[in-house]
């Protein structure tokens, strides 16, 4: 696993600049967070292409409706916590609802937003956006994940919700890897327990994990789950009868976005035991990243922990 120096919010820039030289349907939309959110190359690239509509999300969102029901494949960003909790009815009513095309996207999600607070960390994103009928959501991993998944949710037809860490993380996936929506990457195998993770910085916490838990005797599967809607159920049921035992472990609320996704189909199926990785039911708060890692309980460790439990 190399290092990756490449910020993730370079690399979503990259990617649209790239898409948007073959498919001039492709517009950019920023609340004002052009700097933050790293697409002032696809401005410069195509100024009749980028908008910025100010502090005015939910404004931004219905614009990005407007535009998709002219043709166009909007890709709206702004921080994670006015992309769900600022933002929802609009994107529900005027984008999933109205069958559009809109990709909106939630930078800084959960304890990323760091020195933001608590009042910028979304815990809850993926749990709102979990409950739209008809779209996607998405979480990269590293790089080329990114790349992989932005690629894919231009080309696909329909609204899309992409958690965007802007922050330099390690590489998981050669370049040119391909990615598909609703499929996840099974990273290592193992026979007693399963790991699925989600997110830049989650999946690299249960790789790890995995290491702690080999040292004690345990061998651990790894997935990095890229898509919670559609889940991957294949991939989730074959390591959940082949090991009996899961864990899920994601950057969130322990309800309502991946430990939600995963427990219902377990449920439904009584493939595996369950333990879940997230925050509990709680509000962010104003730290370091990793104090707020071991201040919510998603360090390596507490996945190892929870896994050596089952």
């Amino acid at each position: 696993m190399a290092n990756q120096t490449k910020e993730m919010r370079a690399v979503y820039a990259e990617t649209l600049v790239e898409l948007g030289a073959t498919n001039r349907n492709i517009v950019l939309l920023e609340a004002d967070l052009m700097k933050a959110t790293g697409t002032g190359p696809f401005q410069a690239a195509y100024p009749e292409r980028a908008f910025n509509v100010g502090v005015a999300e939910a404004n931004m969102v219905g614009v990005a409706a407007g535009l998709s029901a002219g043709g166009k494949i909007p890709f709206a960003a702004t921080f994670g916590c006015f992309a769900s909790r600022r933002a929802f009815d609009q994107f529900f009513v005027s984008c999933a609802y109205a069958r559009l095309n809109v990709k909106l996207v939630g930078t800084d999600p959960g304890v990323s937003a760091a020195f933001n607070g608590g009042t910028h960390m979304p815990f809850e994103d993926l749990a709102l956006m979990r409950a739209v009928p008809g779209i996607a959501v998405l979480e990269p991993s590293d790089a080329a994940s990114l790349r992989g998944l932005v690629s894919a949710a231009a080309e696909r037809r329909g609204s899309v919700y992409i958690r965007l860490h802007r922050k330099a993380v390690p590489d998981l996936y050669p370049a040119g890897e391909k990615f598909e929506i609703g499929k996840a990457k099974l990273l290592r195998e193992g026979k007693d327990v399963a790991l699925v993770a989600l997110g830049a910085l989650m999946v690299g916490e249960a790789l790890k994990a995995a290491e702690l838990l080999a040292k004690d005797g345990v061998s651990a599967s790894v997935i990095d789950a890229l898509s919670l809607k559609p889940l991957d159920a294949e991939l989730v049921l074959r390591e959940a009868r082949r090991c009996g035992k899961f864990v899920t472990v994601e950057n969130h609320q322990a309800s309502g976005g991946l430990g939600s996704a995963v427990a219902e189909l377990l449920a439904e199926t009584g493939a595996a035991r369950l333990a879940r990785v997230g925050v509990r039911d709680e509000f962010g708060e104003v730290g370091t990243q990793d104090y707020l890692m071991e201040r919510f309980g998603l360090t390596a460790s507490h996945i190892a922990a929870a896994a050596k439990a089952l």
